[in-house]
C-alpha cells in the first residue's frame, strides 16, 4: 500500500497487477476502500486507486479542499507515478475529477468509465426532495454540526446511501481517517461544492470545459454504468439520457439496483461491466 510525496503532502494509493493502468477515483465521503471488491475482478490490468488528498490515508494539508485543490494534487500524483495511456474509472466527485483530468491531458487517456458521477451543472430541481433537503442543510450553518461535529454525513453515506448498510468493519475503515472535527473539513468542503444553480461559478466553468471534451472525444471509449431503485441516485433516467445525447463514444450498461455508493451494493456487476467493455475496445493491450 504505497504512499508518494506530492506537492506539500502525500497520497496513499492501492496498486496491483500489471499492464494498462486503470485508475479508480472515489468521491465524497469515501476513500480507495470503496473499490476493494471491484479491483480484483476487472481483468489483467494494473489497478490503481488513490485516496484523494485529505481523505483516506492520504495527507491532510491546510488547504480549502476546493475542486481545484483536489485536481492539483491529483495532477501531481499522476505525474509522480508517470502514468500515461490510462483508463479512468470514477464515482461521484471521482468521476468529475477523472473528466477534468482527461480534458486537460487528452493525449494520456485511453478510456473513461463512470458511475453516479457529476456529469453536468445541476439545478436544484434535479435533486429529489430528500437530496435537496440534505444539501440545503449542508450549506446552512447547521451543516457544520452535521458534518464536522456529529459526523452524520459520513455515517449516513454508508448506512442510507446504500441498499444494504456496510459491515461494521467496513464502516470503521471509512470512519478511521476522520477522528476529529478538523479532519472532517474535506468532507464538508466537498458537500458544499455540488454545482447547483450556477454555483460555485468557477467549478461550473470547469464542468462546462470537461463537458466539451466529453462531447468531442470520439476516439476515447466511454462507459456509463447505471442503477435503479433509489430516489437519491445522481444519474437517474433523465441524466442517463443526457449522457447518451451529449457524450461521444458512450456505451451504457445497467448494473442492477443500488444506492448512490453503488460499488458497495454491486461490485461484481461493476467489475464485470468494466472488464467486458475494456476487452471489447482493446484497452488492456
Amino acid at each position: 500500500m504505497p504512499t508518494v510525496d506530492v506537492l506539500d503532502s502525500t497520497i496513499h494509493y492501492e496498486d496491483a497487477g500489471e499492464g494498462t493502468p486503470f485508475v479508480f477515483l472515489h468521491g465524497n465521503p469515501a476513500s480507495s476502500h470503496l473499490w476493494r471488491n471491484v479491483l480484483p475482478n476487472v481483468g489483467p490490468v494494473r489497478r490503481l486507486a488513490p485516496d484523494l488528498v485529505g481523505m483516506g490515508r492520504s495527507g491532510k494539508p491546510d488547504i480549502p479542499y476546493l475542486f481545484a485543490d483536489h485536481a492539483r494534487y491529483l495532477d501531481a500524483w499522476f505525474d509522480a507515478l508517470g502514468l500515461d495511456g490510462v483508463v479512468l474509472v470514477g464515482h461521484d466527485w471521482g468521476g468529475a475529477l477523472a473528466f477534468d483530468w482527461a480534458s486537460r491531458h487528452p493525449d494520456r487517456v485511453r478510456g473513461a468509465a463512470f458511475l453516479e458521477s457529476i456529469v453536468r451543472p445541476m439545478r436544484w430541481t434535479d435533486l429529489s426532495p430528500q437530496a435537496r433537503e440534505r444539501f440545503e442543510l449542508v450549506r446552512s450553518p447547521a451543516g457544520e454540526a452535521m458534518v464536522l461535529d456529529e459526523n452524520r454525513f459520513l455515517r449516513s453515506a454508508f448506512t442510507g446511501g446504500v441498499r444494504t448498510p456496510v459491515a461494521d468493519a467496513d464502516l470503521d475503515a471509512y470512519l478511521a481517517p476522520y477522528p476529529t472535527r478538523e479532519s472532517r473539513r474535506p468532507i464538508l468542503a466537498w458537500a458544499r461544492q455540488l454545482p447547483l444553480g450556477g454555483e460555485p461559478a468557477e467549478l461550473v466553468a470547469r464542468i462546462e470545459a470537461y463537458d466539451a471534451w466529453l462531447a468531442k472525444s470520439t476516439d476515447v471509449p466511454k462507459l456509463l454504468m447505471t442503477f435503479e431503485g433509489a430516489p437519491s441516485l445522481l444519474i437517474d433516467a433523465a441524466a442517463a439520457r443526457w449522457c447518451a445525447e451529449n457524450i461521444a463514444a458512450l456505451e451504457t450498461v445497467p448494473c442492477g439496483t443500488a444506492g448512490h455508493h453503488a460499488p458497495e451494493d454491486r461490485p461484481a456487476e461493476i467489475a464485470a461491466a468494466i472488464s467486458a467493455w475494456s476487452a471489447r475496445h482493446g484497452l488492456r493491450d
